[in-house]
């Protein structure tokens, strides 16, 4: 038994919006299925893709806080005149400069239309091969107990841990990383990104719950009712959600 990694969950006043700006910023297409607007590859929608993680923005009534998500995304470049060219094109689309404290960096922080914080990496021989996602970064305490978690909770391979990261990234070796980062902020507000885990053909979801609550997750409110999908929060507090096959 074991839970694949399948989509970022962005929250969004305004998902149409949002979408259409990540679509653009990664050279994918944003598809509107329901009330969620998904982004994923050119070429018509296809889910669980079995290469990339997508993103799946869906609407919520509040807006962002000033408070820096704990889960961000590093986008890859394949040149400094690349990396030049998108940060440019990004401004364009509307996304705005931040400082969160990164001081004099390789890299730029940048910022979604809705506040949602990213990074656009300087070219990097790791990320050659994970297309426009080189990463889903995650803030956290102790990324030793995030990569015991993480590790047991999906598929996907542990690269390395260290006291202060951990890399994870699929079995298969494709599609961007996931990598915990030591980092001394603690959570104050709901996390505005996170994500959903699926269960391959054949699992049951209930008992993949029932197995990630025995690793340290803890069940999670957020108002959502009665819903085919379990939300939960792993040991450092990130939250997240357990799909049902479709």
């Amino acid at each position: 038994m074991a839970l694949r990694p399948v989509h970022v969950i962005v929250k969004a006043l305004d998902p149409s919006a949002v979408g259409r700006f990540w679509a653009e910023a990664l050279g994918w297409s944003a598809y509107s299925p329901g009330v969620t607007t998904y982004v994923g590859p050119a070429g018509g929608l296809v889910w669980p893709d079995p290469v990339v993680v997508g993103i799946d923005v869906v609407p919520v009534p509040e807006a962002k806080t000033t408070a820096k998500n704990r889960v961000h995304l590093d986008l890859a470049t394949t040149s400094a005149a690349h990396q030049a060219e998108l940060v440019a094109r990004l401004r364009s689309l509307g996304a705005t400069p931040v400082d969160v404290g990164q001081g004099d960096v390789p890299w730029t922080v940048l910022a979604d239309p809705e506040g949602n914080e990213f990074c656009v990496l300087e070219p990097r021989e790791v990320y050659r091969d994970t297309g426009p996602i080189a990463a889903i970064v995650v803030d956290c305490a102790d990324p030793r107990a995030m990569a015991r978690f993480w590790g047991e909770a999906t598929d996907w391979t542990l690269l390395e841990v260290s006291d202060g990261q951990a890399v994870l990234r699929s079995a298969k070796g494709v599609g961007p990383y996931l990598e915990f980062l030591r980092a001394p902020d603690v959570k104050t507000v709901p996390d505005r990104v996170h994500l959903d885990l699926l269960p391959y053909p054949g699992d049951d979801p209930v008992a993949e719950a029932d197995r990630l609550r025995a690793l340290g997750a803890t069940d999670l409110d957020v108002g959502q009712g009665a819903v085919p999908w379990t939300c939960m929060t792993d040991p450092d507090g990130h939250e997240f959600c357990v799909l049902a096959p479709s």
